[in-house]
């Protein structure tokens, strides 16, 4: 991996790039909502000693499309919340390129990118969680799983950082929502994050750097 910042985050689409550039810094309900669905999705996977053990099963997991009824309710909570902001936003934008179709967006279709969105990240983290355990012979750290599954999902071109830092939550939001708001499938990205995670140096996030 490079330290290159990479267009995973839907940076080719122009209509994307236009609302991206206009969501607010700050929607405490809606950043809560992902925050709280984000921590309650992850905390599942210490529920068992279940892991994924390589970037091909992940992706044979994610193909299987399973799981999808877990955390519906939070799920939800996020799309109701969401779908007004991104009206909002595509009926206010100035000479915009978004498509007017995006205005009629549904819950429907942002909460089935949240749906798919919440899985690919459960996978992801289960796949690095089994990585570290395998190194350490000790449970995964959760906190150093939510960073890292979310900073290579976001970019997996990108090295995360070995220091510590808040999780990039607003981001995780931008891709939620205009990927939902414009249909497109995140899949791709999650599997170039499950390959980033199987080549990913965990050692290098288990002593703090000197």
């Amino acid at each position: 991996m490079s330290g290159q910042n990479g267009s995973e985050n839907g940076a080719r689409d122009p209509g994307g790039l236009t609302l991206e550039r206009r969501v607010p810094d700050a929607i405490p309900p809606l950043v809560d909502a992902i925050s709280s669905l984000y921590d309650h999705a992850i905390d599942r996977l210490f529920l068992t000693s279940e892991r994924v053990t390589s970037a091909a099963e992940g992706k044979k997991q994610l193909a299987a499309d399973g799981d999808g009824e877990v955390l519906a309710d939070q799920v939800q909570r996020v799309a109701v919340l969401a779908v007004p902001v991104v009206r909002t936003l595509a009926r206010g934008a100035r000479f915009t390129r978004v498509p007017w179709v995006l205005v009629a967006s549904t819950a429907f279709s942002i909460s089935s990118t949240i749906r798919a969105g919440v899985r690919e990240v459960q996978v992801i983290a289960s796949l690095i969680a089994h990585r570290i355990e395998q190194e350490t012979g000790r449970p995964a750290a959760p906190r150093l799983v939510k960073r890292l599954a979310l900073e290579l999902y976001l970019a997996p071109r990108r090295t995360p950082s070995t220091t510590d830092h808040p999780l990039p939550l607003r981001r995780l939001l931008q891709r939620w929502l205009f990927k939902g708001a414009f249909g497109r499938d995140t899949r791709r990205a999650a599997s170039k994050a499950l390959d980033a995670a199987e080549r990913l140096d965990v050692r290098s996030y288990l002593t703090p750097p000197r």
